[in-house]
């Protein structure tokens, strides 16, 4: 099987700069462990290490995570970072201390969960600042946090928004002055103080160092810095985080020297992606390597392949096919049957190998 080599060292190398930098700048911090899949293997790693004491929480998009989370340190504060479903109500009031939410009727659903677990669960309220997914529409979030604030069984303790994750729409101060301002309205109108002010992820990185963060932004949902060690702002490198804790290796099973060119009519049938070609593109022989991993493991075009004398050929649901030119005979010694090829996968590449049943996790 191919398999996920995972660096846990460097993973705990970049939690902890990266708890020193947000505590030096008065930013508190949730750990967002979404991209694990929830593997218990690294997790028990992570939630053990003293680099996560100062840690506000650690959160998750799936439930299941959150209960593998809850498992193994039963005392850590938990986050869920997706909008819960009102069917999910009991579930992320039994696994998680905090969810982010955007619908009264679930905050209800919520209320009545917690009632009957004998909790207090804690809300944070996301607000829409333009990158249309989920949060309160602006003009109506007074209205909004009135009807809420007063459930019995349900504490409001911040305002959130999300940028950048499905549009791309950038933080800014002009954006995340206006949470600010939203919790300085919310707390004069109704006398009550917000714990968090959650407006920074990853993306907002960038922004510290710019003195671009408004002081009440006080909290950071951070996930690809830590795991990825990069700001999606640029997909660039963020400080001095290491930027390969995870590496994929995949086994080669078949390798040969084929024609360049498929022969025969080219129908609508294939089930993976090749490149285009033209009958009277010109047949040069090239090597091709079969590769033991496909589609439904990972999207060959979130992996950057190490060698750079290799490049993709085409992919199926369970087969990727690289090549290289004839003229590199050399490389027959390196590459042949059993051998390995390595790749360097991005953020969206990890969480969906991490997710495959048939990729092996190796965790170092």
């Amino acid at each position: 099987m191919a398999e996920l080599d995972i660096n846990t060292q460097k993973i705990l190398d970049n939690i902890s700069k990266l708890d020193k930098y947000l505590k030096d700048n008065d930013i508190k911090w949730s750990l967002v462990s979404k991209i694990l899949s929830g593997n218990r293997e690294v997790l028990d790693v992570i939630l053990n290490s003293d680099v996560i004491k100062n840690c506000h929480s650690i959160g998750d998009s799936r439930l299941s995570s959150l209960k593998a989370i809850k498992s193994i340190r039963p005392d850590i504060v938990t986050m869920y970072i997706k909008l819960p479903s009102i069917p999910s109500a009991h579930s992320v009031v039994k696994y998680a201390d905090i969810s982010l939410n955007s619908s009264y009727h679930t905050i209800e659903a919520l209320n009545r969960e917690a009632v009957a677990q004998n909790k207090i669960h804690r809300v944070i309220v996301m607000v829409e600042m333009g990158e249309l997914r989920e949060g309160v529409i602006r003009d109506k979030l007074l209205k909004f946090y009135e009807s809420v604030f007063d459930l019995c069984n349900i504490e409001i303790i911040g305002l959130g928004t999300n940028l950048g994750c499905m549009y791309g729409v950038e933080p800014t101060y002009d954006k995340l002055i206006q949470l600010s301002l939203y919790k300085q309205l919310l707390e004069i109108t109704f006398d009550r103080k917000l714990e968090l002010i959650s407006g920074g992820s990853s993306i907002t990185l960038p922004l510290i160092s710019k003195k671009r963060i408004p002081p009440n932004v006080n909290h950071f949902r951070i996930g690809e810095a830590a795991f990825m060690g990069k700001s999606p702002l640029d997909n660039r490198k963020f400080r001095n985080l290491s930027t390969n804790a995870f590496e994929f290796k995949a086994n080669i099973i078949e390798m040969a020297l084929k024609e360049g060119v498929p022969d025969g009519i080219i129908g609508d049938g294939n089930v993976g992606h090749v490149e285009d070609y033209e009958e009277t593109d010109k047949v040069v022989e090239q090597y091709r390597m079969i590769l033991d991993f496909g589609l439904v493991d990972v999207d060959n075009t979130h992996l950057t392949i190490k060698d750079k004398k290799l490049s993709f050929s085409g992919t199926t649901s369970d087969m990727t096919v690289l090549n290289f030119n004839k003229s590199e005979k050399s490389m027959r010694n390196t590459y042949k049957d059993g051998k390995k090829v390595a790749f360097n996968p991005d953020y969206m590449a990890v969480a969906r190998l991490m997710n495959s049943g048939f990729i092996t996790k190796v965790v170092k």
